[in-house]
């Protein structure tokens, strides 16, 4: 019995919207074309039934209108310049920084997992860890108050 309140996705429903959020932010990167257009033919050619698509939406219009801040935000954290990121990486890392500025309703450690598990589904083989590393430096700083606050509760 529904009491008429939208219910939470699920983690399973969150994961496959951010696998769908890679795969369309690549499409954009290849083809060029609008962020819009891209999302359009993305949702019609495939079935997003069991991803949250919600999250799928907002991420994508996020990522499109902040596109420049994000790369901004992670280039201090960077050991390369992101045009020499393979576009997997360079995606989750994109993905990454819009949900440690922007979901803070996410916690900072589920987002970096979630970049950790898809940089090992879909990038090279040890871009795992280079993503690991500059989204944990993100975070430090973009969730800065929310990573002190675990930090001392780890310790006591």
């Amino acid at each position: 019995m529904s009491d008429g309140s939208p219910t939470q996705p699920t983690a399973s429903q969150r994961h496959r919207a951010r696998e769908a959020v890679i795969q369309a932010l690549y499409q954009w990167e290849l083809s060029g074309y609008p962020m819009t257009q891209v999302a359009a033919i993305f949702r019609a050619d495939n079935d997003l039934k069991r991803a949250d698509i919600v999250f799928f939406n907002d991420a994508l219009t996020a990522i499109d209108h902040t596109h420049q801040t994000l790369v901004e935000s992670l280039k201090p954290y960077l050991s390369r310049k992101l045009s020499e990121l393979t576009p997997i990486e360079r995606n989750i890392l994109l993905l990454g920084a819009y949900e440690l500025s922007a979901r803070i309703d996410i916690p900072f450690k589920v987002v970096i997992s979630e970049a950790v598990a898809l940089s090992k589904k879909f990038g090279a083989t040890d871009g795992h860890k280079f993503v690991n590393g500059v989204l944990d430096q993100l975070a430090a700083s973009a969730r800065a108050i929310e990573v002190q606050a675990l930090g001392t509760r780890e310790r006591v």
